[in-house]
């Protein structure tokens, strides 16, 4: 089957690999239908994930058909239509029990799709502990809207859960991207008084203000003054990073009041640093690390309900024999790209 594979450092190749087989009881096999390419892709093939395995096919945001099933799986079985969660989490250890699947102590736990075993960007993948990784598409919901559920969505709805963000409130998105948009959307669901956008690119304020007009719109280089007018009490009540730079992580801060929430969702290249004889009379609360994408199920309902539609950031669709040239236009964001779709069977 083809795959879509990292070699290594600033290194990918499509290539021919074995179909992968069950390893596990707990394990399935899905065909996959319709994946997408993600930024933490790119973080991979620039070598800013150490963790990430030379060899593995890449991709973690795939929806697909189950094929084969471990005697041990009991939520979905082969023909079923799946989304499949960038999180590979057990279930059972003290943290999936708290909902942090992100720190599943599992030795495969956490991102490893895409990232330590081999991901969707491929004609199929094995999925470990499927009743945890899989969740049944509604017959109602399309490929393309249940694309993003597993990941960015996920992450999106994460941040706003997490964000504190109550009715009525102030909140500022840093940064317009894919997980940016979905964060908006999800927080619409909580419905604070106001929501700023700030983005450094035209275009992408552009794509927020056509979609979501009653939404707010910034530049950087405006957004402290921006905020502090269009708040009530000297800055935003909730900040969600969403754009992992150094300039949004200093104005995180800078644009929250004091003893706000500032979530920070972004994945960095570089270490940042907290200037904190700056900060310190902010009171501010930190929350910060990988999405705990154990919520997939409520999103696609969501979906089926019309309360959410991830649709539109969709703008290219390429066949994986073209992935490549869909990564070339994923990476130097050229012609409008928000999200690139990827279709193995194509």
């Amino acid at each position: 089957m083809l795959a879509y594979t990292y070699v290594s450092p600033g290194k990918f190749e499509l290539l021919d690999k074995p179909r992968p087989r069950l390893q596990s009881d707990r394990d399935a096999i899905v065909r996959v239908t319709l994946a997408s390419i993600c930024t933490s892709d790119l973080h991979i093939k620039h070598g800013s994930v150490p963790r990430a395995v030379p060899g593995i096919t890449v991709g973690h945001e795939m929806v697909g058909i189950v094929e084969e099933v471990g005697p041990a799986v009991r939520r979905v079985r082969p023909g079923d239509r799946v989304t499949v969660n960038v999180e590979t989490y057990c279930g059972e250890c003290f943290f999936c029990q708290n909902g942090w699947v992100n720190n599943c102590t599992d030795p495969q736990g956490g991102w490893a799709l895409g990232c330590r075993i081999d991901g969707g960007l491929a004609e199929y993948v094995r999925v470990p502990y499927a009743d945890q990784g899989l969740d049944s598409i509604p017959d109602t919901v399309t490929d393309r809207q249940a694309l993003f559920v597993g990941d960015v969505l996920a992450t999106g709805y994460w941040a706003a859960d997490i964000s504190g963000v109550c009715p009525g409130d102030t909140a500022l998105i840093l940064g317009a991207g894919p997980t940016g948009i979905c964060t908006l959307q999800c927080l619409r669901l909580k419905q604070p008084g106001r929501i700023i956008v700030c983005e450094p690119d035209p275009a992408r304020r552009a794509f927020v203000e056509r979609l979501y007009p009653d939404v707010l719109t910034v530049t950087p280089a405006d957004a402290v003054a921006f905020v502090q007018a269009h708040s009530e009490h000297g800055g935003a009540d909730a900040v969600l990073e969403c754009a992992g730079s150094a300039d949004s992580f200093r104005l995180a801060w800078e644009t929250a009041r004091p003893n706000a929430v500032v979530t920070v969702v972004g994945l960095y290249d570089t270490a940042q640093t907290l200037p904190l004889p700056d900060m310190y009379g902010k009171n501010l609360i930190f929350k910060t690390g990988g999405v705990d994408g154990c919520h997939c199920g409520e999103t696609l309902a969501l979906i089926a309900a019309g309360k959410l539609d991830t649709t539109p950031l969709i703008t290219h669709t390429f066949p994986l024999r073209r992935v490549e040239e869909a990564f070339a236009l994923f990476e130097s964001r050229r012609d409008g790209v928000v999200k690139v779709a990827i279709e193995p069977g194509a």
